[in-house]
């Protein structure tokens, strides 16, 4: 059930709902059915989706209600997000409504802002009124500017457009302007820091550019060691024979002889 202290919408957003819907005169003599029953708190279930509004409505019996409404274009989106470019700093500053009076015109604007036209909206109850707007389906859409006092993002939920979106024109912009350097302003080169704060500054080293990897190293291939030619050595003579036993027999190492007791 909808909660009411007298007015059917406080906020902004609220207000701006209630009083699109009034100023078209398809519905300005319709929808004064419908006030009694949301003060009454005959609206009793309402919700609101991506295109869509359902609610149950407490009559002679409990009669349901189906409201169709169109995204807007993409077109007239994209105009609206120029309009609030560098105005809008923030989502609570947005939903709370407290925004430029260009902003808020461009919103509320027939044809071009974020509310929806009569031809961008279609609806149906289950009631035997043969009346194309009846008293619930009025209750419905005055019980839509109560819900968005409390929950004003829906209003760009049922539009299919992302609120975020204002405030990131503003972001960017505030951004841009806080890191921009001031008309005439120089900067210093790496002289002049030296000389300034006495500090060496490395000159920059140029990007190395990616090259192919280095070839791996062949292992050395391994070699069988030459085969060593013997030479056969020619026959002595019968004299050189016995020289060199002669002389091996002097030069022989003589044999440790055991030690005895006397």
């Amino acid at each position: 059930m909808l909660p009411f202290d007298g007015a059917l919408a406080r906020s902004f957003w609220g207000k701006s709902w209630c009083q699109n819907l009034e100023s078209y005169s398809d519905y300005s003599n319709r929808l004064g059915r419908g006030r009694s029953y949301v003060r009454n708190g005959a609206v009793v279930d309402l919700r609101i989706e991506e295109g869509r509004i359902t609610s149950r409505v407490q009559g002679r019996r409990l009669y349901e209600v189906r409201v169709t409404i169109r995204p807007v274009a993409t077109a007239r989106w994209s105009a609206l997000v120029s309009a609030c470019h560098g105005d809008v700093s923030s989502i609570a500053d947005l939903l709370s409504g407290a925004l430029s009076p260009r902003v808020l015109k461009a919103m509320c604007e027939h044809d071009k802002g974020l509310f929806p036209e009569p031809r961008e909206i279609e609806f149906t109850c289950s009631c035997p009124d043969w009346a194309s707007m009846c008293k619930h389906v009025a209750a419905t859409l005055y019980g839509v500017g109560a819900r968005l006092d409390e929950r004003p993002e829906l209003l760009f939920v049922l539009r299919g457009a992302d609120h975020h979106a204002l405030v990131g024109e503003a972001a960017v912009a505030t951004v841009n302007a806080a890191t921009a350097l001031p008309v005439g302003a120089k900067l210093l080169g790496d002289a002049a820091v030296a000389d300034i704060f006495g500090i060496t500054v490395e000159p920059a080293l140029a990007p190395v550019s990616p090259s192919a990897p280095a070839p791996k190293p062949k292992r050395a291939k391994r070699t069988k060691p030459a085969k060593q030619e013997v030479v056969a050595s020619a026959p002595l003579s019968g004299f050189e024979a016995a020289m060199r036993a002669a002389m091996a027999s002097a030069f022989a190492p003589t044999p440790a002889r055991p030690l005895t007791r006397r």
